[in-house]
């Protein structure tokens, strides 16, 4: 009998609950309360409007406020918080004392509401557990991820034909989101922190990727509203512009990031240097990334080469450069590990991350590519699969 995609979950969600109740009670701790939409999702499945109650032992809890057709053994509909001490005292469970909140993530105002109605005076850090706890993939996530990037490469071979000459990059960007639509990207995507805000990813085109942006991405650009000062900016497209193409994969909950870049026409020798160097760089990573490499060490290899080719001036961007070439990928565009030159973390077998060394050529635009990769047992599995060369239209 075929298994079906909710089967699947279902079982997936026994093994994410039983990895966050372990790593609660590896640091001593009696219950996690999570209530924003990627953690809840991440333990029950669905999103609501509400509080998901996780004891170290014993079975999850829903508080719901809304939608009210939540089906969970375990729900409770409630209107505030302070409701969930009285639901759990009728359920006969005494209140936890050492508890994990959000507190990366939950409104000042939220945390202290729940610390009074738990009666504690204190709480530990429950966003940092969740996402180290999503940052090792199951085989569930894994085969979420790779029907995931099928799309994402679809969406990237049919962007030759929705170029036209004397178009903005606005205008493209319009053509590739809606492919991206019609191949099932849900549209916006979800990051972590405060100020990432952004729709369905970045397209830089020419001297308008030398624009530094407040947000923590690894290139810039103007953007088209000081309300949003990141990537495409209306600029018109011109012959030997480069367009770089970082578009969200997001077509299933578990994202790819892949970005591709694209010539009008022929572009300049500088750029196709940088460009070969940042192969050499991905080659170099995947051939020295395993389990127990240390983050920092491929982000060494990276600069290394860097220097080799007397890139630095250009790497990663020219006014604003950025201080990483790598992030997990998962739920979040944004999870752990960074590779940074200052992280103190090692790759572990089921971690996915996207690997990102790019280049901006003065008045030529971004070059580089970006891949998400996966961490097996033995090495590297390249997860997005795609033309790496720049692509002439």
């Amino acid at each position: 009998m075929t298994t079906t995609y909710q089967q699947k979950l279902t079982a997936d969600l026994k093994i994410r609950l039983d990895k966050v109740q372990k790593a609660m009670q590896a640091k001593g701790f009696e219950a996690c309360i999570v209530t924003t939409a990627v953690n809840v999702f991440y333990v029950s499945g669905c999103v609501y409007n509400g509080y998901c109650y996780i004891p170290a032992e014993g079975e999850v809890r829903h508080f719901v406020k809304r939608p009210d057709d939540v089906s969970f053994d375990n729900t409770a509909f409630i209107r505030k918080p302070e409701q969930i001490s009285e639901e759990l005292q009728k359920a006969g469970i005494a209140l936890p004392t050492k508890v994990l909140l959000e507190t990366d993530i939950l409104p000042y105002s939220e945390t202290v509401r729940l610390m009074n109605t738990l009666g504690i005076a204190g709480a530990g850090n429950g966003s940092v557990l969740m996402r180290q706890v999503r940052m090792i993939k199951t085989a569930f996530e894994i085969e979420q991820a790779k029907a995931c990037a099928r799309k994402h490469e679809e969406v990237y071979r049919q962007i030759p034909s929705v170029f036209r000459r004397g178009m903005t990059d606005i205008e493209l960007q319009i053509e590739i989101e809606r492919l991206m639509r019609q191949h099932g990207s849900m549209g916006i995507f979800r990051s972590y922190g405060l100020n990432m805000d952004i729709f369905m990813g970045s397209l830089l085109v020419g001297e308008n990727a030398e624009a530094p942006s407040p947000f923590d991405y690894a290139l810039g650009g103007a953007g088209t509203s000081p309300t949003l000062p990141l990537g495409a900016a209306g600029e018109r497209i011109k012959e030997g512009d480069t367009i770089m193409v970082d578009m969200a994969g997001n077509y299933t909950p578990w994202m790819t990031d892949m970005t591709r870049v694209y010539s009008v026409g022929k572009t300049s020798e500088a750029a196709y240097k940088a460009h070969q160097v940042a192969r050499e760089i991905h080659a170099a990573i995947e051939a020295t990334a395993k389990p127990g490499v240390a983050c920092s060490e491929l982000y060494d290899i990276a600069i290394e080469l860097v220097k080799k080719n007397a890139l630095e001036p250009y790497f990663m961007g020219t006014k604003l450069q950025a201080k990483f070439i790598g992030h997990g990928v998962g739920l979040e565009i944004n999870e752990p590990p960074v590779l940074t030159p200052r992280s103190k973390e090692l790759l572990e077998p089921n971690i996915i991350f996207a690997l990102e060394p790019k280049f901006v050529i003065p008045q030529v635009g971004a070059v580089g590519y970006e891949n998400t990769l996966l961490v097996t047992e033995n090495g590297i599995e390249k997860i997005t699969i795609f033309e790496e060369d720049i692509i002439e239209l």
